[in-house]
């Protein structure tokens, strides 16, 4: 099958993954190609099926990432379909999505262009439900997550931002340390049309400092008077955890800000088979799950 933006067709390999199986699939337009690992749900019949997108950080693989987030076991129990996007040493040294290059920030350009492709390739494969189609990220992966929320507002009906970055935080790569450790190093631009966007951020995370969290729900958020409730917890491995709800009145736009107490920079209750991982936290990725399915 063709693919958009003038894609090739795609060549399709199984492999498994424990006991769960993953379909081996490659997406290739005009600004490059990426391969990336599909999970399908054992249980996938005539009815539409959600997608999530999970773009994994910097040094990490589809794999490790499909791992440390145990996402293919939630997709297996929910019933939906979850695309892995794999960065390649030759786009980045550091398997980092280029999400602090211009060319790679903007609609139809660069990796954007490539994820939301694939995204596109999947939903045309497969029997998805287009009104239920999600993108979520852990550090790069999380600022590329932003990206794609800011620029396909039109397919990603929710956004999920694990210790990442709002779009436009930097313009190079010099400037991404920056952004990094001090957040954004100029005013952000605003999203034209607010996805829902759900946050998790360690306040002791000295890799992308918390800072960073802050300004993603900050740029995700409409210009209308919003209702902010506060939930104050504590994980079953004993993190606390602040988390703060924001709703628009008529509640067609919420967003979760949880800022996790005393947590580095690493994935909220994750599996520690996977790299970047913290057992202790509460699920990010079933927590990512149930904000997804309440919105569509």
């Amino acid at each position: 099958m063709t693919g958009y933006f003038g894609a090739a067709p795609t060549k399709t390999r199984g492999r498994s993954i424990g006991h769960l199986h993953a379909l081996e699939r490659r997406f290739r337009n005009e600004a490059g190609s990426r391969a990336y690992n599909l999970f399908v749900p054992s249980a996938h019949g005539k009815c539409p099926l959600p997608l999530v997108v999970m773009l994994h950080g910097c040094s990490q693989s589809a794999r490790d990432f499909a791992i440390g987030t145990r996402m293919d076991e939630l997709a297996e129990e929910h019933g939906f379909l979850v695309a892995y996007p794999d960065q390649p040493r030759s786009a980045n040294l550091a398997k980092s999505w280029n999400w602090f290059r211009d060319g790679d920030q903007r609609r139809d350009q660069g990796e954007p262009s490539i994820l939301a492709g694939l995204t596109r390739q999947v939903m045309g494969d497969f029997h998805i439900d287009p009104a239920r189609v999600y993108v979520a990220g852990l550090s790069a992966g999380g600022a590329a997550a932003a990206v794609l929320a800011l620029a396909y507002p039109d397919i990603y009906a929710a956004v999920g931002i694990h210790s990442g970055l709002a779009c436009g935080s930097a313009g190079s790569a010099a400037q991404a340390f920056s952004a990094m450790h001090r957040g954004a190093l100029s005013e952000l631009r605003q999203a034209t049309q607010s996805v829902p966007t759900i946050v998790f951020h360690g306040d002791r995370d000295r890799t992308v400092a918390h800072i960073n969290g802050d300004q993603a729900i900050a740029q995700a958020k409409p210009d209308v008077e919003l209702v902010t409730s506060v939930i104050e917890g504590c994980s079953d491995g004993g993190m606390a955890y602040t988390q703060t709800v924001l709703t628009q009145p008529n509640g067609r736009w919420t967003s979760e800000h949880w800022v996790l107490h005393g947590a580095d920079h690493a994935w909220a209750g994750g599996d520690p088979a996977g790299s970047h991982t913290d057992p202790a936290g509460p699920d990010a990725s079933r927590e990512m799950l149930r904000f997804f399915q309440s919105h569509s």
